[in-house]
């Protein structure tokens, strides 16, 4: 299988032999190649979306919505289609893409109220025969890049919003799970959207600096570790783009002593070790406050226990699936061993994991480590597997000033039953996103997600009303009709009458 890109409203194959393996993380087996970009890739992709916005742009609200909503009929009717993609690419379980594939229908949906997300505002008679207005104009090319654990959701955080806004759109997803985005432009196709209005590009670094670097791309958005983050804000704004880039986390949550332990451990469990880990909103530092920890360890061992482990296409539904690549295994299974090595407890082991008749999959299980301290690296690197970090504090204030102190802000939660300290929490917490007795306070579409601190770079979240204002240009109309009347020459200031 080869995966070529989606330019000017079909299959283009790569202008030159470059290519990149796509696996099976569940087998370790090669499934598929993928082409990388060169120059004149990029180039034919932005020059396709440029064309297209000529005449998108002045598209009607009513058929951006009608392809919205066609669009959105396409997505339910194909979810798993869509589901089975990107678990044989990615390796989360089926259960786990089907959520995934929801999340992003949520966006679309979002995006079918277009008319009302664009629709101005009026002041009449600003001044004698003079009414003001204002209107939200498309940017027009812009770019997302998006990461390979949701090769589904994320892009869809991006490509209805902006071309619902009347922008035209190219997408340079993960080259480890492919498939998915080009099943997102066959449905958008599908839909009636108009080529060249989403091109699909597909490579590495190369591609991602080259669409930085293009004159004719307006915006970019970018969704990723935050060292890539911290580049793609930098080199874009440089050239002169508009910028959302979404970076990494280290996802705190804060268990009272007056918690249900039951539910605190189902929430550290499911968020912890869901989609093994590869989650920008997953919980991977739990801080027990007081002795809480002693009650609530015992019950996260035992839900770990029970958890099932294998291919995520399995006759028998499976909770935890493969890390995407050997390479990424390698990597998280390495600060296993320097958890070992800095002092930490490691409470449960995952490192010897099997999966029967899958000899050559990407496995690792649960690993959970606990009197994890700040100082470890454990504790202050973004792991983004199935490793679970217990720092135990001695009070509330304690638990505050350490997710404060870390310099990652993108998701946190407090589980407790007291309703004046989780209203406290909410205020005095520096991240961008909160759960109360919610583990991955991921928002609906009609809120926008986002971080703080290192997990945010630029001045706008995605989605909602913070993608509306980030893929459109404000612009402010000042309109006279005088009396035909009335005429005269006035060299004086304008002023209000």
């Amino acid at each position: 299988m080869i995966i070529d890109h989606w330019i000017d409203g079909g299959r283009v194959p790569n202008s030159t032999p470059d290519q990149a393996p796509i696996t099976d993380p569940a087998t370790g087996h090669e499934t598929g190649q993928v082409g990388l970009a060169a120059s004149t890739d990029i180039d034919a992709a932005v020059a396709s979306a440029k064309r297209a916005f000529a005449t998108w742009r002045d598209a009607s609200l009513a058929r951006r919505t009608e392809i919205m909503f066609s669009f959105r009929r396409l997505l339910d009717d194909n979810r798993s289609r869509l589901a089975e993609a990107i678990t044989t690419q990615h390796g989360k379980v089926f259960a786990d893409a089907l959520g995934e594939v929801q999340r992003g229908i949520e966006v679309a949906e979002f995006a079918c109220g277009i008319p009302h997300l664009l629709r101005g505002e009026m002041t009449p008679d600003v001044s004698t025969s003079v009414d003001a207005f204002s209107m939200r104009q498309p940017l027009g090319v812009v770019a997302g890049i998006t990461p390979f654990n949701f090769p589904i959701m994320v892009p869809m955080w991006m490509v209805p919003m902006a071309i619902a806004c009347g922008n035209t759109f190219v997408l340079k997803p993960s080259e480890k799970d492919p498939a998915g985005s080009m099943l997102l432009a066959e449905l958008f196709g599908d839909a009636g959207l108009p080529p060249g209005v989403l091109n699909v590009l597909h490579g590495d670094a190369n591609a991602v600096n080259g669409l930085l670097d293009h004159p004719d791309v307006s915006a970019v958005s970018f969704v990723g570790s935050t060292p890539i983050a911290r580049h793609i804000y930098q080199r874009a704004t440089a050239a002169g783009k508009r910028v959302q880039a979404l970076g990494g986390a280290k996802n705190h949550m804060v268990v009272l002593p007056d918690a249900d332990i039951g539910q605190a451990a189902d929430a550290a469990v499911s968020a912890g070790y869901g989609s093994a880990g590869e989650r920008c909103m997953a919980i991977s530092v739990v801080v027990a406050v007081g002795d809480v920890g002693d009650r609530l360890i015992p019950a996260m061992v035992e839900r770990t226990n029970a958890l099932r482990i294998g291919p995520g296409m399995s006759e028998q539904p499976m909770d935890m699936g493969a890390l995407v690549t050997a390479a990424h295994r390698d990597r998280v299974r390495g600060y296993v061993d320097l958890g070992e090595s800095e002092g930490a407890e490691l409470v449960l082991d995952g490192r010897d994991l099997h999966v029967e008749g899958h000899p050559d999959g990407f496995w690792l299980g649960p690993c959970l480590f606990d009197r994890v301290t700040p100082d470890m690296k454990i504790y202050q690197d973004e792991i983004f597997g199935p490793v679970l970090a217990v720092v135990r504090v001695d009070t509330y204030d304690e638990a505050v000033a350490l997710v404060n102190a870390n310099p990652y802000g993108n998701g946190t939660a407090i589980f407790t039953n007291d309703g004046g300290a989780a209203r406290l929490f909410q205020r005095e917490v520096q991240v961008g996103m909160v759960g109360i007795n919610v583990p991955i306070p991921v928002p609906m579409a009609y809120h926008s997600f986002g971080g703080w601190k290192d997990s945010l770079f630029g001045d706008t979240h995605v989605y909602g009303a913070e993608g509306v204002k980030f893929y459109t240009r404000y612009k402010a109309v000042t309109v006279r009709w005088p009396d035909p009347n009335e005429r005269g020459v006035d060299l004086g200031f304008p002023q209000a009458t």
